[in-house]
């Protein structure tokens, strides 16, 4: 597979600049190439030949039922013989099936194309609704109207279908029709370009990449890497699948000639170095002639907020990575620098691919976690309960940055855990940590009450709500996490497999680069009352005592479970102090929460590469490096990597943000109903919630807000159209007025605890 895979692109060039290398691989890449594409086919990454065909079988009689609904509306709408003749539907692909990198069982992200006559409510959610519910092949159909994406969702024989409507200004829709010509989106609504955009960005992807086989096989590893090490989400502001297809494609594009165990090592290298927020782009930002809105962070003020900008290719060119905040970007960049480190010790033959892919030790690497259990009286309740709660996680994290100017942070799991023993109900979890660098003073607490408070209340305005959907937040110690999270119900005694982690800090131990360092505690209060804090207080008194050991300067995967497995016991749900937040300090690197006031930096790994910003006033993102076949090495590695950062865009500062506005606020607020009956229902101010405006903080129960991306039928927007797609914002914000954060910092005396670090 080493040669077949490999050919010159000299004569060609991918991307907005040069390669940073031509070399090609060597026999020991091909080597490992065929390694990791067998570790692959263990994981079972792979369909059978015979779910190929099926899922084939049920797009050929999909198109097939689009093109009769068509035939049927036109002649309901009394359309004259010829149009109805010449009436057309046609369906197309997209997301992972379109690129080639879906697994067994994974749906199938699809787009209807329907003519001008044929409307999205009565008749792409009515009458073709009515026809899927009425034949035996449709299980599972649930249609979601008001999503930021409306999507049908059903399985077809068995097959998971997410099928998408786009609206054209054709009264014809040709069956040669191609996606990808500009012309499509003229005089298109906003759900339609929307929908319109997951087809022609996969589509250009596949354009812009030097070698499809290559780039299939690298991200099937990145997207296998991504979900193993925690970090595959859109919805809770990690990345989804077409954040990863970006990356990759931009690695594709830098190492034209390099196969997959080359391209999977440089994207580790080279997203390490990269100097956020500076975008990754596969191809120019075109204007367009349509007059679209696309991502420019020099004239749309609101763009400058984004930390981790990765553009889509396609006209109108969006960033599909907006929902990154402060604390999942720090949360990345340190996967990103485990990954560089790992895929160098396998280049050096010292480690397995089977190391990379390593799942990542959540419950093993904090001491302190948010619970967030939600139930309803029903599976049909909890199904959109669990939708919506899931689309709003994102906020919490948000918020707990925003109330503490970022000196706690969240690193939310992007799963769900169910317990067997209580039906109808699930739990989330967030790992909480003081950020790095951030100084502990005696008794300090991070008072985060008031944040959580303010959380539920924006949850409890969903529309849909009904009684029994509650949602209850609580604290737990990593010592009293439920055993329903573990495999099979059963906590481990210890780590018993040696990670890389631990057997990198064991050498770090033995040469003496490894200090265990002491710091003051401090303490997270997320909801209760004085007397039970006190009553806390002396019982974590006597857990410092047992937990006293720490190493601060490891990476935080090695931090073990140095307390003693004591019995499970119940968060407390009207007190919740969390202490021993441990400090993130995995690698050298330090993802600073950017100010306003600051010097226009863009955060930085090397804050040394990044004291001078760029302020180009020409449109020109393509600045050339002059690249050899010698470039491989490391050093000149590092060099190009710096002189690849488009130029015009970095300039921009990544400003910290109000969290709602992160939000698909212009669109949204158009949408937003009177939720009078619901918050009556929940003895709710229904003077103040109708007015559902996300400006202020929540600090009462009558001065609530509700959240302004407003998914009405409660189901959580997956599909990869939503990561396509950029907030339509307009004009200039106004100013955040500075305000004090809901923080309580508590410096009276705890007593002579024992120290221990952060």
């Amino acid at each position: 597979m080493g040669s077949s895979g490999w050919s010159n692109h000299n004569n060609q060039r991918y991307g907005i600049t040069e390669p940073i290398s031509l070399a090609g691989p060597t026999e020991e890449d091909v080597i490992k190439t065929r390694q990791l594409d067998k570790f692959l086919q263990d994981a079972a990454l792979y369909e059978t030949q015979q779910e190929a065909i099926t899922r084939e079988e049920v797009l050929g009689r999909l198109d097939q039922i689009v093109k009769i609904w068509v035939k049927t509306i036109s002649r309901a709408k009394e359309h004259n013989n010829q149009l109805v003749q010449e009436a057309n539907a046609k369906i197309f692909t997209f997301g992972s099936y379109r690129l080639g990198v879906h697994g067994p069982g994974a749906d199938i992200d699809t787009l209807c194309v329907g003519p001008i006559h044929a409307s999205r409510d009565t008749d792409f959610f009515g009458e073709l609704h009515k026809m899927l519910s009425e034949m035996p092949e449709v299980t599972e159909l649930h249609p979601v109207p008001d999503a930021h994406v409306p999507v049908m969702r059903f399985k077809f024989n068995g097959v998971s279908i997410d099928l998408l409507y786009a609206r054209l200004s054709l009264w014809v829709i040709p069956e040669d029709l191609d996606i990808s010509q500009e012309s499509v989106l003229q005089h298109a609504d906003e759900q339609t370009v929307r929908s319109l955009n997951g087809c022609r960005v996969t589509d250009q992807i596949l354009r812009l990449v030097p070698n499809i086989q290559n780039f299939r096989m690298t991200l099937r590893c990145m997207k296998l890497w991504a979900k193993r090490r925690g970090v595959y989400s859109n919805v809770t502001g990690f990345l989804g699948g077409i954040n990863w297809a970006l990356l990759v494609a931009r690695i594709c594009q830098l190492f034209p000639n390099a196969l997959p165990n080359m391209l999977v090592s440089r994207f580790f290298r080279v997203y390490t170095q990269w100097r956020w927020p500076n975008p990754v782009m596969l191809c120019p930002i075109e204007e367009g002639s349509l007059g679209l809105q696309v991502w420019d962070p020099r004239k749309y003020p609101k763009n400058r907020y984004h930390l981790m900008p990765i553009i889509t290719p396609a006209y109108p060119c969006m960033n599909s990575s907006y929902n990154v905040s402060a604390s999942t970007l720090h949360i990345m960049m340190e996967e990103f620098q485990r990954g560089s480190e790992i895929c160098e010790a396998v280049e050096a033959n010292k480690a397995d691919w089977d190391t990379l892919f390593e799942p990542y030790p959540f419950f093993e690497s904090y001491k302190n976690y948010l619970q967030i259990d939600i139930s309803a009286e029903n599976a049909d309740d909890l199904r959109l309960w669990k939708g919506w709660v899931e689309s709003r996680l994102r906020q919490l994290t948000l918020k707990i940055e925003k109330h503490t100017y970022g000196m706690l942070q969240s690193h939310p799991h992007p799963g769900e855990f169910s317990d067997k023993s209580r039906p109808l109900h699930c739990s989330y979890f967030m790992g909480l940590q003081r950020k790095q660098g951030v100084p502990v003073n005696d008794g300090e607490q991070f008072d985060i009450r008031l944040t959580v408070e303010e959380f539920k209340q924006t949850v409890n305005m969903y529309m849909l709500w009904k009684p029994g959907m509650d949602i209850h937040i609580s604290h737990v110690k990593r010592r009293n996490i439920p055993n329903f999270v573990f495999p099979g119900g059963v906590r481990p005694s210890r780590p018993a497999k040696i990670t890389w982690e631990s057997k990198r800090n064991s050498e770090l131990m033995i040469s003496g680069n490894g200090q265990a360092e002491k710091s003051e505690e401090d303490k997270v209060v997320v909801l209760g009352e004085n007397d039970d804090r006190k009553r806390k207080q002396a019982e974590d008194s006597l857990d410092d005592l047992r937990n006293s050991k720490s190493f601060a300067s490891l990476p935080p995967s090695s931090r073990e479970v140095d307390e003693d497995i004591n019995p499970i016991g119940t968060a407390s749900s009207c007190f919740v102090e969390c202490d021993d937040a441990e400090v993130n300090s995995m690698s050298e690197q330090n993802i600073e929460k950017p100010d306003l006031e600051s010097s226009g930096e863009c955060p930085s790994r090397d804050r040394e590469t990044t004291g001078s910003v760029r302020n180009n006033s020409n449109v020109n993102p393509m600045p050339i490096i002059f690249a050899t076949d010698t470039s491989s090495s490391k050093e000149a590695e590092k060099l190009a990597i710096e002189k690849i950062m488009p130029g015009p865009y970095d300039a921009h500062q990544a400003f910290p943000k109000e969290p709602d506005e992160l939000e698909n606020d212009i669109e949204d607020k158009n949408r937003v109903k009177d939720f009078g009956m619901n918050t009556q229902t929940r003895n709710l101010d229904s003077s103040n919630s109708s007015s559902c405006v996300a400006e202020e903080p929540v600090v009462s129960k009558t001065e609530t807000t509700c959240s302004t991306n407003l998914y009405s039928s409660g189901v959580l927007e997956e599909l990869e159209p939503a990561e396509l797609t950029a907030p339509l914002l307009s004009g200039t914000p106004a100013p955040v007025p500075e305000r004090k954060p809901l923080i309580r910092f508590n410096f009276t005396s705890l007593g002579k605890a024992a120290d221990k670090s952060c």
